[in-house]
């Protein structure tokens, strides 16, 4: 693969990412149902965190853990919300937030235009909000990510390097999400000339509400009955809707078709040593939160977006209006895992060993030795 100067350079950010997570075990515990809301720690300012929805795997296991210890370690007190991916409750809760005394909003937006009424009642109250993780198209917010474009480069290349001709499925996220249409950009940089030669054809692709594995297992069911199972690569946006798919290849008796994902989910990357799963990028979701709670943290304290450490312009354009919105950004880099480099994640302290090889033949893949 073409990806050893990408790959080392990405490490050696990942290194540097990790090493200065705060992160602990602990959890404040964010509450199961919308509307709640929970406090932990105490401080000089109140940093105020809306989840979309708290029962994605990674958010209570790693970014909210980093989150709140960086808050803390800066002096802040953090509460949050759960909107258990109502629009409308997400918009009350960050109200709520306000109202509660927030100096700064955290926001993973369930929908990132529904969301920018609630931004709006922040910014006119002078409170500095942070998109987290999902992009929110006003300029007054701060957007901290990964480069999810070269999120979606760096899967692609796996996958084609596996399969350079053939039917691909292309498995999206949700449509309101701007990180599916960043991560299919990365793909088509990848197999655009591919596909325009005609030694890939797209045969089925689709955006997948709210990422839904259950939804993105049925798409691929229906495609692979639509195609008479003659596909050759599926190439899904992240690990959830992975499952899915790797749910509809196994029950056609078709797991050995190169797969991708990303999040490094358990499931996803002992699917991956399994060899049913090809590559899954790795996102760091406990640097992800550091650095969240560290801008929070200098927000609060009267810095502006751009004298946050680390920032970088990031223009988006609006597929529909072609809208340009210019946004001061934090945007870090993932490194994609495949069966040559698990042992990263393992040395991480992400996953365990245990975890990764589950199932896995004793020596059929390096780390599960």
């Amino acid at each position: 693969m073409k990806l050893l100067n990408r790959r080392f350079l990405a490490l050696l950010a990942v290194i540097v990412m990790v090493i200065a997570a705060c992160g602990g075990d602990d959890t404040t515990g964010s509450t199961a149902e919308g509307g709640g809301t929970t406090v932990a720690g105490g401080g000089d300012c109140t940093v105020g965190m809306s989840w979309n929805n708290y029962n994605e795997e990674r958010w209570a296991k790693h970014d909210e853990p980093a989150m709140k210890a960086a808050i803390e370690a800066g002096g802040c007190e953090y509460i949050s919300s759960d909107a258990g991916s109502s629009e409308e409750q997400q918009i009350t809760d960050v109200e709520k937030l306000i109202s509660d005394g927030a100096d700064v909003v955290i926001i993973l937006a369930q929908n990132t235009q529904a969301i920018k009424p609630a931004v709006e009642a922040a910014t006119a109250e002078g409170i500095p909000v942070i998109a987290y993780d999902r992009l929110i198209e006003d300029a007054n917010t701060f957007y901290v990510s990964f480069d999810n474009v070269l999120v979606g480069q760096l899967m692609a290349e796996v996958i084609f390097d596996l399969v350079p001709t053939g039917n691909y499925i292309i498995v999206k996220g949700n449509g309101s999400d701007a990180n599916s249409d960043f991560l299919r950009e990365g793909i088509e940089s990848v197999i655009g000339d591919a596909v325009a030669a005609g030694d890939i054809t797209i045969c089925c692709e689709d955006y997948t509400d709210n990422w839904d594995p259950a939804l993105a297992q049925t798409a691929v069911e229906q495609w692979l009955t639509q195609e008479n199972n003659e596909v050759d690569a599926v190439v899904s946006e992240n690990d959830g809707m992975a499952t899915g798919a790797a749910a509809a290849l196994a029950a056609q008796g078709l797991s050995d078709i190169p797969l991708s994902g990303q999040d490094a989910d358990v499931a996803a990357l002992n699917r991956v040593a399994l060899g049913t799963q090809s590559v899954s990028v790795w996102k760091d979701a406990r640097a992800l939160g550091t650095a969240a709670g560290e801008a929070a943290v200098a927000l609060a304290g009267g810095a502006t977006m751009a004298d946050v450490e680390g920032t970088a312009e990031f223009v988006y354009t609006n597929k529909e209006s072609q809208v340009e919105t210019v946004l001061t950004s934090i945007l870090l880099v993932p490194i994609p895992i495949t069966q040559d480099n698990l042992n990263l994640v393992v040395d991480a302290n992400w996953i365990t060993v245990e975890e990764v090889c589950a199932g896995v033949t004793a020596g059929s893949v390096a780390v599960c030795a």
